[in-house]
């Protein structure tokens, strides 16, 4: 079994074709099948099953293919860090959009501060998109809000962020200390976009109190989401981090639940095989320095009640 073996293996996985995958490697057919024989045979399993001329990976083969992610990754790094002359470490850092755009610019800041002879790569998007790339050994460690499940990752809660419900200082909540939860039916609301970790909280919320919301926005994009309750009378729920400078210039109102069912963590994450390098340990270090978000203590708060 080689490295070569276990790209192709991936490629076919991601493909679901021999054909498809011949076609992207450039390969022919043929040897494609004999390397997936080859690894059935080494490891005495079968990796996909055969339906309707289509492969189905099996549960060996995930297995596999989790681990193949990661051992290719490693040696591909090695290979460029090799074959530089004058090769600099580079740490790849992943972040969900949240976080991206009110924490990790400071992290990141903090850390060339600490250690400015490593390169740093950041890649910014929602809490799945996040774990499908760690486990693909495409970033090194990241910051999420959302939950993640899958065995292979390490999860240490590192940041305290809740949710909070906001809307513009010209809406007819604005001017009030307390909103009953059951007041937010059929209000107009914008929304971040299944996948993100602040929409699965926000929907077990709503959920619970049994709410019928109107979604007249999903938005990825923070300015768009700023925009939609400033400039179109959209509430929402969202990480109070995320709208910091409007909170603090009396743009937005915000109202904290009376519960902590919105409460959450932003979390460390990184690949249980994946070795702790003295840079991975410099960022969770970093993080340890926001883990409140002090400037609210003399912001003027209203309360979401559920009476």
């Amino acid at each position: 079994m080689t490295i070569r073996h276990l790209k192709i293996f991936i490629t076919v996985a991601e493909c679901g074709s021999m054909n498809t995958a011949a076609r992207e490697l450039f390969l022919s057919q043929p040897t494609i099948s004999q390397a997936i024989r080859e690894l059935e045979e080494y490891y005495d399993t079968r990796l996909f099953d055969r339906l309707s001329r289509r492969l189905h990976i099996t549960p060996a083969g995930q297995e596999l293919l989790n681990n193949a992610y990661q051992v290719v990754g490693q040696f591909d790094q090695l290979e460029r860090n090799m074959q530089k002359k004058n090769h600099k470490e580079i740490i790849r850092i992943g972040s969900t959009i949240t976080i991206g755009s009110c924490l990790i610019s400071n992290v990141l800041n903090d850390f060339q501060q600490v250690m400015p002879e490593i390169e740093t790569y950041t890649f910014i998007g929602n809490t799945h998109m996040i774990e499908e790339k760690i486990l693909k050994s495409e970033l090194d460690i990241a910051l999420v809000e959302g939950e993640i499940h899958h065995q292979d990752l390490i999860i240490l809660p590192s940041i305290r962020d809740f949710l909070v419900l906001g809307c513009a200082a010209q809406h007819p909540f604005a001017e009030r200390k307390e909103v009953c939860v059951k007041e937010l039916e059929h209000q107009k609301f914008v929304m971040r976009e299944p996948g993100s970790g602040t929409r699965a909280l926000f929907d077990k919320f709503i959920k619970r109190h049994n709410l019928t919301i109107s979604i007249s926005w999903e938005a990825t994009c923070p300015d768009a989401f700023r925009n939609a309750i400033l400039y179109n009378q959209c509430l929402a729920v969202v990480s109070v981090r995320l709208l910091e400078r409007d909170i603090r210039s009396h743009q937005i109102r915000i109202f904290n639940p009376q519960s902590n069912e919105l409460e959450r963590s932003f979390s460390l994450v990184y690949h249980k095989d994946k070795v702790f390098t003295p840079a991975m340990s410099t960022i969770r270090n970093i993080i340890a320095h926001y883990r409140q978000p002090d400037w609210l203590n003399n912001i003027p708060v209203g309360v979401l009640t559920e009476q």
